[in-house]
């Protein structure tokens, strides 16, 4: 059986502040006797509301939490590949990081996955090739390293604690693995109320002989369940890409990937390349991983 290393039950409860009332001011907007009007006074004459519920409560957290994953999603450069939500891929449709072993698929796929959870959606991160608890230390890294880049100190635990609920991790031995029994553990979740997620990583599938067929499945499964998925995919350092610059291991398969990037090794730095279906964010791409942290930066 998968296991899930990240299951949190427990919801984060509000941080909730009273505003007392005090006697009315020339300068505050009033109401009819036995009403309080809360405001903060902004400029001269002006008067806005802050967020409240009807009994007059702050949600302090949740508006903290709001401004800071935002925060999070502007500094995170992967946004300039994908539309103003960030949606690179529709439902249905097929990504692919492809890259030598250890150059950052991974890790470029971990933000791909950390923007979409910023954003409100569940992700289920399947491994093919490492446990659970490797695949949560990624996660781990990369996010506090995006929130030390960011200069995001306050809260940053208690946000990262609130992701959680929202990403599932599966791991299968590569010989023991079908689309299949994927779907049925999936259906498992989802008739249970666990887990029903709005996007797939898939990292560590062989690409070789067998893959069309499963590929074929896995087109099916994501398109029932209405979601994109992304793929890593292995490349080798004396590959010759196709005439298209499409690389072999892609080439028989590319009809069926929407979008495929490579990370390629230059010098000191590695580039990220639209080799398909990047043509709306291609232009604008000019994006590297730092090596010294896998993580994507913006090179300028």
């Amino acid at each position: 059986m998968p296991e899930r290393s990240d299951i949190h039950k427990h919801s984060i409860l509000n941080l909730q502040y009273s505003i007392p009332a005090r006697p009315p001011r020339h300068s505050d907007n009033h109401q009819s006797a036995g009403k309080t009007t809360v405001g903060r006074v902004i400029g001269k004459g002006k008067t806005r509301a802050p967020c409240l519920t009807p009994s007059g409560v702050i949600y302090i957290k949740e508006r903290y939490f709001t401004m800071l994953k935002k925060d999070l999603i502007l500094c995170n450069p992967l946004r300039v590949m994908g539309s103003e939500n960030d949606d690179i891929l529709s439902a249905g449709e097929f990504g692919a990081v492809l890259a030598r072993a250890g150059v950052g698929k991974t890790a470029f796929l971990v933000q791909l996955s950390l923007n979409a959870l910023l954003g409100g959606k569940n992700v289920l991160h399947i491994s093919l090739e490492d446990p659970v608890n490797k695949v949560s230390l990624w996660y781990q890294e990369v996010f506090n390293l995006i929130a030390h880049q960011s200069k995001a100190d306050q809260m940053i635990n208690q946000l990262w604690e609130s992701l959680l609920p929202h990403r599932f991790i599966m791991t299968f031995r590569v010989e023991g693995f079908s689309v299949p029994k994927l779907e049925e553990r999936l259906s498992d979740l989802m008739e249970q109320n666990i887990f029903s997620p709005q996007m797939m990583i898939v990292d560590g599938l062989p690409f070789d002989e067998s893959v069309h067929h499963s590929l074929r499945e896995f087109k099916d499964l994501i398109k029932n369940h209405q979601m994109p998925a992304w793929f890593t995919i292995r490349t080798h350092r004396h590959d010759n890409p196709g005439p298209d610059g499409i690389p072999m291991q892609l080439a028989q398969l590319s009809d069926l990937f929407e979008i495929a990037i490579q990370l390629l090794p230059v010098g000191k730095e590695i580039h990220v390349k639209a080799v398909k279906g990047a043509e709306s964010f291609s232009e604008h791409l000019d994006l590297r991983l730092d090596p010294s942290t896998m993580l994507i930066k913006t090179k300028l």
